[in-house]
């Protein structure tokens, strides 16, 4: 059995660091930063609320003198105008899912991640989004994720400019 909660705003500094932990998993490097007092203060604030846009379910951990979160799954929930097939406008994007090294091999990935659909589900998201790794796209297709409808998908990047 694998216990679990809903995040809240006091994670948010322990969901940075997992944050920290997936890109290091992801590339290798290790890139501390003032982006992630940035994203405490974000994850903090788009916790907050009746209807929170961020949502997160995570693992506490166990052992002793180890973090005091050992997975997490994070998304957002964005309004776009509503279209056929997604009549209520509401898309869901996971863009954090990690388990710390010391708890891998558990099922909290999949576990926290199922917990964020079901809360994606209750606010009437039609599509869930997310990039995967290698690594981890054999268990988001096993939850019914597939290839991108759209052919051709693109993006576009601008530097952030100081404010």
């Amino acid at each position: 059995m694998i216990t679990m909660r809903a995040a809240v705003p006091d994670d948010a500094d322990e969901l940075v660091r997992l944050r920290r932990l997936m890109f290091l998993s992801m590339n290798g490097q290790d890139a501390p930063g003032s982006w992630e007092r940035d994203a405490e203060a974000m994850a903090r604030r788009l916790l907050t609320g009746p209807d929170p846009r961020l949502g997160g379910f995570v693992v506490p951990g166990d052992a002793p003198g180890a973090p005091h979160l050992a997975a997490c799954a994070v998304g957002t929930v964005e309004e776009r105008l509503p279209a056929p097939g997604h009549p209520s406008g509401r898309f869901g994007f996971i863009f954090n899912v990690c388990t710390d090294p010391r708890y891998r091999g558990r099922g909290y990935a999949r576990a926290t991640t199922e917990a964020l659909l079901g809360w994606f589900a209750e606010r009437g998201v039609t599509r869930v989004d997310l990039h995967a790794t290698d690594g981890a796209e054999p268990l988001y297709r096993s939850l019914g994720f597939a290839e991108h409808s759209t052919p051709l998908s693109l993006d576009l990047r601008r530097h952030a400019t100081a404010t």
